[in-house]
């Protein structure tokens, strides 16, 4: 099993620590702000030959390495270890060949984005929330990324006037009641931006909730400042979605920036992927979930099934192990832990519940249903007689 670092309560104040690795950062002891992670980090392709990696596993990656973006900032990369080729950390951010073998089926767009964008930036799937792109740039290239062929296509960061047509829709359905940015990653934006954003939005009535979808705390925990804190804080209610997928990921820094978003006020939920190799184990995911909550105060909110982006068929579970995953930590773990496990429907139908039913029979108000215990349990509803409620 891999076990998360423990949270060290010694870190500086704003959870930076040093380094002095060759490459990887500054010296020892010294305190980087989020630019300097980086600067210091992996920017580009040319980036890998700074890293611990074998020329020939460098030559192998020159082709996926040229189709799709590759980033990462010093402090996840410190996260890696590199005597180990399956290290979780490192696949997750690592360029692999198979990234460019596509399997029948797979999609460029698997989620349905385009289908469901009628302006640019925006995507309206769900009736009451709209998805909201500010920027195209990530803090972190993740390998698995359901996106990942729009982000190199796209390539665009913040643009106030890129994102009017987007504003006019929303100012324009009443039925809205949430806007999530997302892109990219919203978290990139400088404070005035988010601030800017942030009172576009809070000036339509009809809005009451800000969601941000973010890799940030778990890559560059360091840009969660008081100052981007505040740019956020406001009339609406504001959700920050999270995207840890390791315990390992879940450093002191991580701790630090997710504690000043819960005192900010902002509800704190996660989504992971579930992932070959990297998460899909038992005692893995029960870890990852326990220390998201007890640590981080952060909700696991949803495990997602691995989409059907070209490519990433090395990375996918079969949907019955993640179901036999999910069932065994069903009792095990705390019901404030246990996230549900989703699969968004290819195309932009939307995401369904995946997880095992605990229903196994049920014929009029007679129920026959499984319990933690493995055993089948009868329950039989007591209603009105002439309730009719289905």
């Amino acid at each position: 099993m891999y076990s998360r670092a423990p949270v060290d309560r010694s870190a500086d104040s704003d959870g930076s620590a040093g380094d002095d690795r060759p490459g990887l950062g500054c010296s020892h002891g010294e305190p980087p702000d989020w630019r300097v992670q980086l600067r210091e980090g992996l920017r580009s392709a040319a980036d890998l030959r700074r890293l611990p990696l074998a020329p020939e596993e460098l030559e192998a990656l020159a082709e996926v390495t040229a189709a799709y973006k590759t980033r990462a900032p010093r402090h996840y990369l410190r996260l890696v270890d590199w005597s180990d080729p399956e290290d979780p950390i490192r696949r997750q951010v690592i360029p692999a060949p198979e990234e460019l073998v596509v399997a029948p089926g797979e999609r460029p767009d698997p989620i349905g984005d385009r289908r469901h964008s009628p302006v640019p930036r925006l995507t309206h799937r769900y009736p009451d929330r709209v998805l909201l792109y500010p920027t195209y740039q990530c803090a972190v290239y993740c390998r698995f990324c359901f996106r990942k062929e729009s982000l190199v296509e796209v390539d665009e960061g913040y643009s106030p006037r890129a994102l009017r047509p987007a504003y006019d829709y929303v100012a324009a359905h009443p039925e809205l009641r949430e806007v999530i940015l997302t892109g990219g990653d919203p978290m990139m934006l400088r404070d005035d931006h988010l601030a800017e954003i942030r009172r576009r939005l809070e000036a339509m009535p009809q809005l009451r909730m800000l969601r941000l979808h973010t890799r940030v705390p778990v890559a560059l925990p360091q840009r969660v400042t008081p100052g981007l804190v505040a740019a956020l804080r406001g009339r609406l209610m504001v959700a920050v979605v999270t995207h840890f997928n390791h315990p390992r990921e879940i450093t002191p820094e991580a701790a630090v920036a997710c504690r000043r978003l819960r005192e900010g006020g902002f509800m704190l939920l996660n989504q992971s992927v579930l992932l070959r190799g990297i998460n899909d184990d038992a005692e893995v995911l029960r870890e990852l979930f326990q220390e998201l909550v007890y640590t981080l105060g952060a909700k696991p909110y949803y495990l997602h099934h691995c989409d059907l982006t070209r490519g990433l068929s090395h990375l996918r579970t079969p949907l019955e192990r993640g179901q036999r995953l999910v069932d065994d930590l069903r009792g095990r773990i705390s019901g404030l832990c246990q996230p549900t496990y989703v699969l968004d429907l290819p195309g932009g139908e939307g995401k369904v519940a995946v997880g095992v039913s605990a229903v196994e029979e049920h014929e009029g108000t007679r129920w026959i249903l499984r319990g933690r215990d493995g055993r089948r349990h009868e329950y039989d509803e007591v209603l009105p007689d002439a309730a009719d409620d289905r």
